[in-house]
């Protein structure tokens, strides 16, 4: 994965906000397959999020329990108006997000912390992959002394298995 795909999927997924920044994110996404894919995550989770809210967003409407009285009769009426009035639902407490809150932000120190390791070794090996270029440009008109500056420990191993004599067989 291209490291700063990495390191900025993270600064925009992780952001300390209550929203997410899709457009942000989307924009990082390189293949035809990746954008696709967060298209259809993008519309699950707007569809969730409609639903939810429209399902639990709104108070239920107040009964009318004098336009049943008249229709039904009042001693039926009051019956079902003394049980209705006698539920009662629990309001949600969030007890999770305290339990899993210091989890996440542990994560997210881990992932930090393997972001700045992945950045370091992605640094390393594109320095090792332009060396090898350059090697592969160069090698059919390089001599073994401009090898040999390049890699002196390799001078130095040439010259002390000629100095013992070891040929390699």
């Amino acid at each position: 994965m291209n490291r700063f795909l990495v390191r900025k999927f993270s600064d925009v997924a992780f952001k300390p906000s209550k929203n997410i920044d899709w457009e942000g994110m989307a924009k990082l996404l390189v293949s035809d397959e990746a954008r696709k894919e967060f298209a259809t995550l993008r519309r699950a989770f707007d569809e969730v999020n409609h639903e939810l809210s429209a399902k639990f967003s709104q108070e239920p409407e107040p009964i009318d329990w004098e336009y049943y009285r008249k229709g039904i009769g009042s001693k039926l009426v009051d019956m079902y108006k003394e049980a209705y009035d006698s539920v009662e639902i629990p309001k949600y407490v969030d007890k999770v997000t305290q339990e899993y809150k210091p989890k996440f932000d542990s994560l997210l120190v881990e992932l930090k912390g393997a972001e700045q390791r992945s950045l370091k070794e992605s640094e390393r090996l594109e320095k090792e992959i332009a060396d090898v270029q350059e090697l592969k440009k160069k090698l059919t008109t390089m001599t073994a002394d401009e090898y040999f500056e390049k890699h002196p420990e390799l001078r130095q191993k040439f010259d002390d298995e000629i100095r013992n004599d070891y040929w390699g067989y």
